[in-house]
């Protein structure tokens, strides 16, 4: 008979455990040095390794010539768990056997001493299932068993079990695994079998896993299935993706607005017979990974994907502003409940959230409608101080900067009499409050929510020909400065004259503390 490859490929001793050294390294000291708990208590995602180190702790407690404390597979003991015929150890399945009599069976064979191992070993796998009157039976047990007795517990919900439960047991929390990791022990397991894979397959199929080493590793045999290499156009294949570079040329093409691209990925998804939800999914967590990389300082911490994949994400968040991510996310999120429930119009619902993230004015919502007024009042307001609205910002501040030197002298004085011919002696410039800042920084929040949720802890005044924006925290402080050119923007709207970068000034609070919120009644 055919042994999966989970099966054929699951770890034989701690050490081949991956991801999971955390839990491994304890158990090893442990056994190494004859602390063994009563009770364990393994909970994580499925296919991490709780089931395999449960049985890899069985053995190593059991074994005649343990390694480091590791089992070492060939002693008597460690044969016999191994094929399955130690009656000493006992695995059950608490989906299935989840009664009080089930536990009540337990219970009473606990008191006799192991028939040929040193210890007797219960694995209850899934044992948030059993009953509450099971959970009850195997309390006093759980707590004081005899000394030649050990329970280990594995579940995927830690929640449904009662504390009275997790405070007997010795508790290890299992994590999902990285791409990286799971990828390398497919690579592993491919050069084993003789299976051509890329690597980029792998770490496909590393990120279809989800975290989970045993459904990657079923996933890499029905891929080896197609008796073919393995690459990432058989993967795509196989699952009805369409594959990280794929979604990410469906997101370019709604930020070039190429209706011809988009309308192509849905036709090709229909035409294969592929499940549309499956690409809204992948359409999303590409939406949430942009969003990762617009925020944040080091969105490898928050995103498990491949450099290669990293690189297409940049350079794909780089089409948008924050504020279109924000909209079409939202977008996103209101089809996917129309695509999950109708199972004749998913294309259509589809095809119209696409059409209205390709062009925001075709959307009625308030939000859509607001934002396309702000720009218009931008617009008008610019072109009243003369400025063109296409012009691009950078050439704006480089020209207003260009005006500014031009029209002071080009040397300095030398003498105090000279500087007196050239104008008064610059002193420090007095600071008067600005009357429009509320109103400023209401139309800065209408266009980032940020700036809304921390507008209390900003304020804003005039020294000389320079705007002080003041910050009461470096959090605020931030996001102002991320928004700079935003705010240079709307300070030419209200000045009605072409305000440059270098003349809006974004710092700290003098003397810190927290200031009164900005009101517009104030003004």
């Amino acid at each position: 008979m055919h042994l999966a490859l989970y099966r054929k490929w699951r770890s034989v001793n701690f050490d081949d455990v991956s991801g999971q050294e955390h839990v491994t390294t304890t158990l090893k000291y442990e056994v190494a040095n004859g602390l063994i708990s009563h009770a364990y208590l393994f909970s994580g995602p499925r296919g991490t390794g709780k089931t395999s180190c449960a049985k890899i702790l069985s053995r190593a407690v059991n074994c005649e010539h343990p390694i480091n404390g590791n089992p070492c597979n060939e002693c008597a003991a460690c044969r016999s768990i191994l094929s399955g015929s130690a009656v000493d150890v006992v695995e059950m399945d608490a989906a299935s056997n989840n009664g009080v009599d089930n536990i009540r069976d337990i219970r009473d064979e606990v008191v006799f001493t192991p028939a040929e191992l040193r210890y007797r070993v219960y694995i209850v796998d899934e044992v948030h299932m059993l009953s509450a009157s099971a959970f009850n039976a195997l309390l006093k047990t759980l707590e004081e068993p005899p000394a030649h007795v050990i329970f280990i517990l594995a579940t995927t919900e830690l929640y449904k079990l009662p504390e009275t439960v997790i405070s007997r047991c010795q508790r290890f929390d299992f994590h999902r695994l990285t791409v990286r990791e799971i990828s390398d022990r497919l690579s592993k397991i491919a050069d084993a079998e003789g299976m051509k894979a890329t690597r980029g397959a792998l770490d496909e199929l590393a990120r279809i896993s989800n975290g989970g080493m045993r459904d990657a590793i079923s996933n890499l045999e029905l891929c080896a299935g197609r008796r073919q290499d393995i690459d990432e156009a058989l993967v795509s294949d196989v699952f009805g993706k369409l594959g990280y570079e794929r979604v990410a040329s469906a997101a370019r093409a709604v930020a070039e607005r190429d209706y011809d691209a988009v309308f192509s990925v849905i036709s090709e998804l229909t035409a294969a017979g592929r499940d549309i939800s499956v690409f809204w999914d992948e359409l999303s967590s590409f939406y949430r990974d942009m969003l990762i990389i617009k925020t944040t300082k080091a969105p490898e911490r928050f995103l498990d994907i491949s450099e290669s994949s990293m690189q297409t994400l940049r350079d794909t968040a780089k089409l948008f502003t924050l504020a279109d991510l924000l909209y079409e996310s939202r977008l996103i999120d209101s089809a996917a409940s129309d695509i999950a429930k109708k199972t004749g119009s998913k294309r259509l619902s589809a095809e119209l959230a696409l059409i209205r993230m390709c062009d925001p004015s075709l959307s009625v919502e308030t939000d859509a409608i607001l934002s396309r007024m702000a720009q218009l009042e931008d617009k008008v307001a610019l072109l009243a101080a003369g400025v063109t609205p296409t012009e691009d910002n950078a050439k704006k501040t480089k020209k207003a900067k260009k005006e500014s030197v031009q029209a002071q002298p080009s040397t300095a004085p030398e003498t105090e009499d000279a500087g007196a011919d050239e104008g008064p002696v610059p002193t420090e410039n007095p600071s008067e409050p600005i009357p429009y800042f509320g109103e400023l920084i209401s139309r800065a929040a209408e266009k980032n929510s940020f700036i809304e949720g921390f507008r209390q802890f900003i304020s804003g005044r005039r020294e000389g020909d320079s705007f002080i924006v003041e910050c009461d925290n470096p959090f605020t402080e931030k996001i102002c400065l991320d928004n700079k050119a935003m705010l240079t923007d709307l300070f030419t709207i209200f000045e009605g004259r072409v305000v440059s970068e270098g003349e809006v000034k974004i710092v700290p609070k003098a003397g810190g503390g927290r200031r009164e919120p900005v009101s517009l009644d104030t003004f």
